[in-house]
């Protein structure tokens, strides 16, 4: 397994990087070990979760992913692991989220509460990279970054980043760190997939000339580039499948986006070409995003053992440019499916 720089700093992780946002909901405490201990022994150093975790968000589980991962912890030597979690962003827009009374914002204050709980539950004295869930470009960057540069300063964060961010965001960003001398953020955790290629547009560019890593969550589009949903299927137990069954109207959404006729038109025709060149789908999917220049490492999920040893296959897999071609004459057909 290859390893990647994360931005400009010293921290070295693993082009895979296994999520836990189902640990705690979907998983069971003894099922998320049993992902981790074989994640660990296939080499992933790489680990990202959120204080907002599992998901759905929701009052009765929040900060079950973090306990489970703080447990897990304990029982592997703390430098042989890179740590990443999240604080939630402001509570006033798109999504109230199920902590601090949903009030949450990304001041100092909030920031020092999220990290020592976070820390508290991870049982560990420090964070490898501390990220902004999502950003609040009304609020500005002068007090976020003022905050987290002294969560830095403190010892208890090696690095910083943003996730959820946009192309005007990581450059004010940017340019508001190098203003105030604070800490920079080294990375930036967006969705990005075959299904949805829009980083490439500018932020791609910005990525590369500031030597932002890109940490791409998705890289599935939801498990949608397994083709689990094809063919008018809708599995039993899947995420999108309860969303679109009993969710409410953020979850069906949320469905609609990933789960839709182009996304599935998609899916077929990478379906077809793993099939002409004998390689697994979710493994092909998961190599694709690997070999973007600007990506570090990418983030995917798993909610079985058999789900994580099929992702694995992308460990050491290269695509060729044949069939880096024939997925990029595909997209061409299906632009910005997930809109």
């Amino acid at each position: 397994m290859k390893t990647q720089r994360l931005g400009k700093s010293g921290i070295v992780v693993t082009d895979m990087c296994l999520g836990t946002m189902t640990f705690g909901s979907r998983n069971t405490e003894e099922e998320s070990f049993a992902l981790l201990n074989h994640a660990y022994e296939a080499g992933i150093n790489f680990y990202d979760t959120a204080e907002i975790y599992p998901v759905p968000p929701q009052a009765d589980w929040v900060h079950r992913t973090e306990e489970i991962m703080g447990r897990w912890l304990k029982t592997k030597p703390r430098e042989s692991v890179i740590l990443a979690t999240k604080v939630a962003g402001p509570g006033h827009g798109w999504f109230k989220p199920p902590l601090r009374s949903g009030l949450t914002s990304l001041d100092r204050v909030h920031i020092r509460r999220a990290l020592e709980g976070s820390l508290r539950r991870l049982g560990t004295d420090y964070v490898d990279l501390y990220q902004t869930h999502w950003p609040d470009h009304d609020f500005g960057y002068e007090e976020t970054l003022t905050a987290l540069d002294e969560l830095v300063r403190d010892g208890l964060v090696r690095v910083i980043g943003s996730s959820n961010e946009t192309a005007w965001g990581m450059m004010k960003a940017q340019a508001t760190a190098e203003r105030l001398g604070t800490a920079r953020y080294e990375t930036v955790q967006n969705n990005f997939s075959i299904c949805n290629r829009r980083f490439e547009d500018a932020m791609a560019d910005i990525a590369r000339r500031e030597k932002i890593s890109l940490l791409p969550y998705s890289p599935l589009a939801g498990g949608v580039c397994s083709g689990k949903y094809n063919d008018g299927a809708i599995p039993q137990g899947a995420r999108f499948s309860d969303y679109l069954r009993a969710g409410g109207e953020r979850q069906r959404a949320m469905a609609n986006r990933f789960v839709n006729e182009g996304t599935l038109a998609t899916v077929a025709g990478l379906r077809e070409i793993a099939q002409r060149h004998g390689l697994n789908l979710c493994a092909m999917c998961l190599a694709w995003s690997k070999q973007h220049d600007f990506v570090a490492s990418t983030i995917f999920g798993a909610t079985s053992l058999e789900q994580l040893r099929e992702n694995l296959l992308a460990a050491d897999l290269v695509l060729s440019e044949e069939v880096l071609n024939e997925i990029n004459e595909l997209t061409k057909k299906y632009p910005y499916p997930m809109g």
